[in-house]
């Protein structure tokens, strides 16, 4: 894609993001976009928010389960940046309107201590950069259609990646914790809807270890001359498929020891 291309590209999603109203797929208007050109949209995509006065909170880490891979055809996770006007925290009311498509997922936060940047960092580097951990909900949505509405083609990881890897926002839960408190691979949480349980999962569904994607994240940014600040946030990836969040729900992440996440929709 050219320069030009990648604006034009990122310009549809910022309105589509400005107005409520979604965009066409980036992969049937740029049938030959590669994965660094859906980076390069994103990119572009930020500075954009940038430019409108939010700034970084932090990133996200998406597509770490291996069912969603499998779905998409992919093996490899993806990123996308938290903007400081998608921060909610347990127990708010998302106002009606201020999405487009949300669903919910579980997660588990990191909350930098360090900062802390390069390629080929260990776990023991990760823990040591990290001040603590906590329940999240992510809340994804969607700018681009879902599917093509002339063809009817689904949207492929280059959609998602342009549109900052569907993020938009972020639900801190009621507790944190030190790292070493629990032993994060057998985190779990309880999903429910409107009091129906939708989802259960547990954090080794995200690459064994929510740990690796903060590794894979850092390796990632190295290869741009970024790493992760200190209070940044980062959501470690989901271990449960998404939730649709309608109009009038209610969600209630119960994860245990480790803490709970509530979230109302308008």
């Amino acid at each position: 894609m050219t320069p030009q291309d990648i604006s034009a590209a990122a310009a549809m999603l910022f309105e589509a993001d400005r107005t409520g109203e979604q965009c066409g797929l980036i992969s049937s208007a740029y049938p030959d976009a590669t994965l660094e050109d859906a980076y390069r949209i994103q990119d572009a995509l930020v500075d954009l928010h940038y430019g409108a006065g939010r700034h970084r909170i932090g990133w996200k880490i998406g597509l770490t389960s291996r069912a969603m891979q499998q779905a998409l055809g992919i093996t490899t996770p993806d990123s996308g940046v938290l903007l400081d006007n998608m921060l909610f925290q347990s127990g708010d009311t998302v106002p009606k309107g201020r999405f487009i498509q949300p669903r919910i997922e579980a997660e588990i936060a990191f909350v930098m201590g360090a900062d802390i940047a390069g390629a080929g960092h260990s776990r023991a580097d990760v823990i040591a950069a990290t001040d603590h951990v906590a329940p999240c909900l992510e809340i994804l949505d969607t700018r681009i259609l879902r599917s093509d509405l002339t063809t009817g083609k689904a949207r492929i990881i280059t959609d998602t990646v342009s549109d900052n890897a569907a993020n938009a926002g972020i639900v801190m839960g009621d507790k944190t914790h030190a790292f070493d408190a629990h032993d994060l691979r057998w985190v779990g949480a309880i999903m429910a809807r409107d009091s129906v349980i939708e989802e259960t999962g547990l954090g080794a569904g995200v690459l064994n270890d929510p740990t690796t994607g903060i590794i894979w994240l850092l390796d990632r940014l190295a290869q741009f001359g970024h790493g992760l600040k200190a209070g940044e946030i980062v959501l470690s990836g989901s271990f449960i498929r998404p939730v649709e969040a309608p109009a009038g729900s209610v969600f209630a992440a119960d994860f245990g020891e480790f803490g709970r996440v509530d979230l109302s929709f308008d």
